[in-house]
């Protein structure tokens, strides 16, 4: 990992762990961390002239925004994932949450809603706390629910696998500004459809979710560079 991180400035209003994210996150968007590179704590703390604790919480943050992937025990990686790969995991995962949503909507019983609507109520908290950690949560368990509701396991594996392959920038499509309140109303519009029991309205609900998601993160992406 090469050296070229800036000595934190303590003279700024911010909080030394924001200082800190503002850093390591400039120098992979301007390209001085490459891909696939690993970042090491105790050397981008050093380089900085700051203890280990802020370089922990920022890489923790990093990697909500989708910038970095912690893999355990291996340690912390620049992600690395090309547009092409976006773009065919998202037309797969379209289809497969098309089909899991139609299913849902057949499927789901009474105790299963009622945990979405608590969700959707968490998850409305949790954005006007700006608690982005918390709200990457609850968004997972609320599609973990909607996957559970169409009784088919195997059609569950296939899209969890295909969501783990973009959780190291997933946040960084709900941390576009505006992002969140979509997310919120789609949320909504899909819960109402698949518990009227309509199951196009549900599909459809479900398509323009993933679809919007991935137009933002294609655009997060673009301003990235």
């Amino acid at each position: 990992m090469a050296g070229h991180l800036q000595p934190i400035k303590l003279d700024s209003y911010k909080p030394l762990r924001e200082l800190v994210c503002e850093n390591i996150r400039q120098a992979i968007i301007d390209g001085t961390f490459s891909p696939g590179e690993r970042l090491m704590e105790i050397q981008l703390a050093d380089e900085m002239g700051v203890s280990r604790t802020p370089v922990r919480e920022a890489i923790r943050k990093l990697e909500l925004e989708g910038f970095v992937v912690m893999i355990p025990r291996r340690g912390t990686y620049v992600a690395d994932i090309s547009i092409r790969d976006i773009t065919e995991i998202y037309e797969i995962r379209t289809c497969l949450d098309v089909l899991s949503a139609g299913l849902a909507a057949e499927r789901i019983t009474d105790e299963e809603l009622e945990a979405l609507n608590r969700l959707l109520v968490e998850i409305g908290q949790y954005i006007a706390e700006n608690n982005m950690e918390k709200i990457v949560e609850a968004d997972t368990a609320f599609h973990d629910i909607l996957y559970q509701a169409s009784r088919n396991e195997r059609l569950r594996s296939i899209i969890n696998n295909l969501r783990e392959q973009l959780t190291g920038i997933r946040g960084r499509s709900m941390s576009y500004p505006g992002r969140l309140v979509e997310t919120m109303d789609e949320h909504r519009a899909l819960v109402d459809s698949i518990a009227a029991r309509d199951v196009e309205r549900a599909q459809n609900a479900a398509r323009a979710h993933i679809e919007n998601a991935e137009h933002t993160l294609m655009k997060s992406l673009t301003m990235a560079k």
